[in-house]
């Protein structure tokens, strides 16, 4: 994050913590068990969390036994994520300049930040120099149905109609959203799936995989039963090449 992307952020951090921190309510935790599935053991091995918000991620990164550095770039973020010592290392930095050492992590995590951020390429660059060689890149990202589905102007609007918008295109997100007593302002970009793919590319990274998870068993019986039928989320794994 850097520039609009942090003053956005900067002034939501406090709803966004809320809305983290409330036990069972946003969606991350009826996919944590597939998120630490699919990341595996670390072994002591050195980790980054770019985008660390308030630190969930970290903490999963911790347990599961990787080394962790985290960041964010907006300091309120950072703030609290050290509050629950999150990870060892906590820095405020944008996406675009992070304060580690080239080829410092054999694991780079992008959660959920990507379409948060505007220049997709300098986020991305940053994350293949911290990255060593062979090193694995995570990256997940609300899945572009889910912000298909979400769209209402896109869907309505007939497919001919002069300047209506596409899924082709980078589309702005600012949507407020409440839900369980708590709310909260998302703002970012709606992007097809190649925008993503083809700038993990020309990063350098390589042999990329797909992940269409689905939300655990509990969950399906709750508040996120919906995308037991839909993705909500798409995960992307790649090696820097």
């Amino acid at each position: 994050m850097h520039g609009n992307d942090v003053e956005h952020w900067r002034g939501a951090a406090a709803d966004w913590i809320a809305w983290a921190r409330t036990p069972g309510h946003d969606a991350f935790w009826a996919y944590r068990d597939a998120l630490a599935a699919l990341i595996g053991p670390g072994d002591g091995a050195p980790a980054v969390d770019i985008g660390c918000g308030e630190g969930r991620v970290s903490r999963l990164l911790g347990d599961l036994g990787w080394t962790v550095s985290a960041s964010d770039g907006v300091a309120e973020m950072a703030e609290a994520a050290r509050d629950l010592a999150s990870a060892p290392r906590i820095d405020v930095a944008p996406a675009n300049a992070l304060p580690y050492k080239d080829a410092a992590f054999s694991l780079v995590l992008l959660y959920n930040c990507l379409m948060d951020i505007e220049d997709l390429d300098a986020a991305l660059a940053e994350a293949r120099r911290v990255a060593a060689p062979s090193a694995r890149v995570f990256v997940s990202l609300v899945h572009p149905v889910a912000d298909l589905l979400a769209d209402d102007a896109l869907l309505a609007a007939h497919r001919h109609a002069p300047g209506a918008r596409s899924y082709f295109d980078d589309r702005p997100i600012d949507a407020q959203v409440a839900s369980g007593g708590l709310a909260m302002h998302f703002s970012g970009w709606a992007r097809p799936l190649t925008a993503y793919t083809q700038a993990l590319a020309r990063a350098g990274f390589a042999d990329l995989r797909l992940h269409e998870p689905a939300p655990s068993d509990d969950a399906v019986h709750a508040r996120h039963a919906k995308w037991a039928r839909l993705p909500l989320f798409l995960w992307m794994e790649a090696r820097a090449a």
